[in-house]
Formats: C-alpha cells, structure tokens, sequence
C-alpha cells in the first residue's frame, strides 16, 4: 500500500499559518506610514518618526524575548494545542490594534502580537523534522519559509488596500484579525503531534517519515532548557551571530522601505504598496531555489560544506545589492536591488533551519527559538538604528548610509559563515561543540 499525503496537508496548514504570521508581523510599517494614521495621531514633527520606528520594533523585541519560552513550552505542552493558541492570540491582538485611541495602547497590542508569534517558527522547525523526510528539508523549510514571505509580500499591498477602500487604517487589524480565527482552525483539524497519533496516517507514511532518523530520547519534551549546551557552544553562538547581522540586513526592506520611499521617493501610498510588494515578491523565488539547493549541495558535498557554500555566498550577493543601491537612478532600480538582495538572503534559508534542526537534537523547538531570538534581536535594533544613522550622518536625506551599514552587516554575516563547522546536537546529557 502506498503511503498517505498527510504529510503534504501538515505542510500546507503550516505554509498558512506562517502566511498569517507575517501578514500580522509587517502590516504596521505601511500602516504607520500611511495618510489615514497620520490624520488620526497627528505626532508632533520632531518625535513622528522615533515613535513610528518604535511601533515597527515593538514587535520584534517582544518576539525575540519570548522565542526560547514559547518553544520549551511547545516541547512539553504539545505544539497542536500550543500552536492554536498562539495564532489565536497573536490574531486577537493585531485586531486590538483597530481599537488602539493612543500610542500607548499600540505599542502594548505589538508587544503582545510578538509575545503570541514567537513560538510559531520554533514550533514549525520542530513539527518539520517529523514531518518531512529526512532528505527533503530544505525543500519542506522553503515551503514553509515561503508561505512567510508571501504573507510579506502581500502585506503592503493589500494593508494599503484595505485602508484605501474603507478610508481608515484600524480595518486593517480588524480583517486581519478576523482572518486568525479561520487559520487556527484549519491548523487544529489538520495537525497531530507525530504521524503515529494521526488517524488519517497509514503505516507505510509512517515508516517513509521514520527513515534517517534517531528515536528521540524518553522524556525530553519535559527536560529543562539546555542552558549549559547553548552557553557554551561556539558553533550556536556563531550562528546566532549569523542570524543577527543576517536580519539586521533584510529588516530594511519591512521596516524602513516604506518609510525610505514615501520620504526619499515621493510615493504615494498606493505607489508604496505597488513598489514594496514587487520588491518583496522578487526574494520568493529564492527560498524555493534556495530549499533545493541545500539538499542538491548537502547530498553533493556533505551538509557541512553544502550548507556553508549556500551560507557564505549568498550573504556576499545580498551585500553587494545594498551597494547597488547607491548607483540606482529609478525607483524600479531600487526596487530590483532591493528585490534581488531579498532573494539572496532567503535562498539562504532552508540552510540556516535545517542547521538549527541538527543543531536542536532533542529540544529542536527552543534550540531554533535560540538562535531565532538574536536574528530578530536585529530586526528589533535596525529601524531604531536607520532612524538614528539617517538622523546623525545623513546630511543630504539620500539614506546612502543606511544602504551601506546594511551591506555591512551582511559582509560581516558572510565572514562569519566560513567559522560554522557542523553542531553538535543538543541532547540531555549537553555537549560543548
């Protein structure tokens, strides 16, 4: 008998809720920067900005802080039931950012939406490495990953929609919120724990998904943190500094692209939305590529060396798109770069989760949601430090600065990539690697 397609109908609940992940975390930056919202607030001139960089990081502060709780308390609570909570929550509050009468209660309704997503990736990096097969993935974290960047890829444009056709930026929230509710759903009815508690999963499914991989060890879903294995291992702490600087980088485009093309550019907001979404969009196809060639290049030349061929050259390209960016004359050569250093960091991807899920050995969730939690320490850092950066060097307003501490960070994220050798997995008994 052939194995069943559960497999497929997890992914796809999975590719969901990651679109709905991002569509929550992003839509604040157009939001924040359209007409409506500045008729409705109406900040003083010399703090708009600091306030809105602040809104944009409130976010990814919270999500950062919360990732390393929410994937322990996946591996002992269970990840169906933990999983639907969360995309509840987070749901609940980006609908509460409709009711928001101050800045205030913006900032409390981000922090919260941050708090709620930061056990989604973990989760999904976990439930992957029982749901996929061993040899594919990359390609299964690509689906994933990309199901995210659709929801940011759409972001801007159908938030700017949204607010255009009903004239009020608080609609936004409102359907989004709304949205949640069907996707947390979806995810219960679908999703079990392994293949073995799935009644729709026959046994040949089981055994396909089974191959390659060690049992896990009795009672590490309720083992404490491994504290000492993280601390002490070069190789994780090496990578979080990959994903620091890694999303330091990319973060512009969510965060400050907005901002750069309605103050430097002149767009409207309906032009924002256009030209934001096509850049966006560009990077999709990098994290499909980017998931088959890191199983093609692990097969080829081991994990070790496929991974880190991926790794380091793909922060380079993305490097050199940012440097591009000071010779570009046009808006759509903007946006091309813009576009093509995206791709470049997601084709890197598939390679950065399936290192974190050898990396997590027996506490894959809150391992990922380590190293998670200092990519978006970066993310939370970069529209604060653009602000400043703009601010305190930027004499001409032409943000040539901004485009080349970018392209820093990713040069840095490159050097350091040559220094990842493979990890030792955590297990009960920590190791040092």
């Amino acid at each position: 008998m052939p194995p069943t397609k559960v497999r497929h109908a997890v992914l796809a609940a999975t590719t969901l809720t990651a679109f709905l992940m991002y569509l929550d975390r992003i839509c604040m930056a157009w939001i924040v920067d359209s007409a409506s919202f500045d008729a409705d607030f109406k900040l003083a001139p010399e703090q708009k900005q600091l306030q809105k960089d602040l809104l944009k990081s409130a976010f990814f502060w919270a999500y950062a802080l919360a990732q390393v709780p929410a994937g322990w308390l996946a591996e002992r609570y269970g990840k169906r039931r933990l999983m639907t909570v969360l995309i509840l929550l987070w749901s609940l509050f980006t609908a509460l950012t409709g009711f928001a009468e101050s800045l205030w209660m913006l900032l409390l309704a981000r922090i919260g939406c941050g708090m709620a997503e930061a056990g989604a990736y973990p989760i999904s990096g976990s439930l992957l490495n029982r749901w996929s097969h061993v040899d594919w993935r990359g390609f299964a974290t690509s689906i994933v990953s990309t199901g995210g960047r659709l929801g940011a890829v759409f972001a801007p444009a159908i938030t700017v929609a949204v607010i255009v056709s009903f004239g009020n930026w608080r609609w936004a929230g409102w359907a989004y919120g709304m949205l949640g509710i069907l996707v947390a759903g979806f995810f219960w009815k679908v999703f079990r724990e392994t293949p073995a508690e799935h009644p729709g999963c026959n046994q040949a499914e089981r055994d396909l998904l089974a191959q390659g991989r060690a049992p896990v060890a009795a009672g590490a879903a309720k083992a404490p943190f491994p504290w000492r294995h993280v601390l002490t291992s070069r190789s994780l702490w090496l990578m979080c500094a990959f994903q620091f600087l890694t999303n330091y980088g990319w973060a512009f485009v969510i965060n400050s692209m907005s901002t750069y093309l309605k103050e430097v550019r002149h767009l409207t907001d309906t032009q924002n939305g256009r030209v934001s979404t096509l850049a966006l969009g560009i990077g999709l196809a990098g994290l499909l590529l980017g998931g088959l060639a890191t199983d093609y290049a692990s097969r080829r030349w081991g994990a070790d060396r496929g991974r880190r061929v991926i790794l380091i050259s793909t922060r380079f390209l993305a490097a050199a798109m940012f440097l591009l960016c000071l010779r570009a004359q046009s808006v759509w050569q903007i946006t091309l770069c813009l576009g093509l250093m995206t791709f470049f960091t997601d084709a890197a991807l598939p390679a950065v989760w399936t290192w974190m899920q050898d990396a997590g050995g027996d506490h894959i969730a809150p391992i990922f949601g380590w190293g998670n939690m200092w990519g978006n320490f970066g993310a939370a850092i970069q529209p604060l430090a653009n602000g400043w950066i703009v601010s305190r060097f930027d004499a001409n307003k032409d943000w040539s600065e901004s485009f080349v501490v970018s392209a820093a960070a990713f040069i840095m994220a490159g050097v350091i990539a040559f220094y990842l050798v493979p990890p030792k997995p955590a297990t009960q008994t920590p190791a040092q690697s």
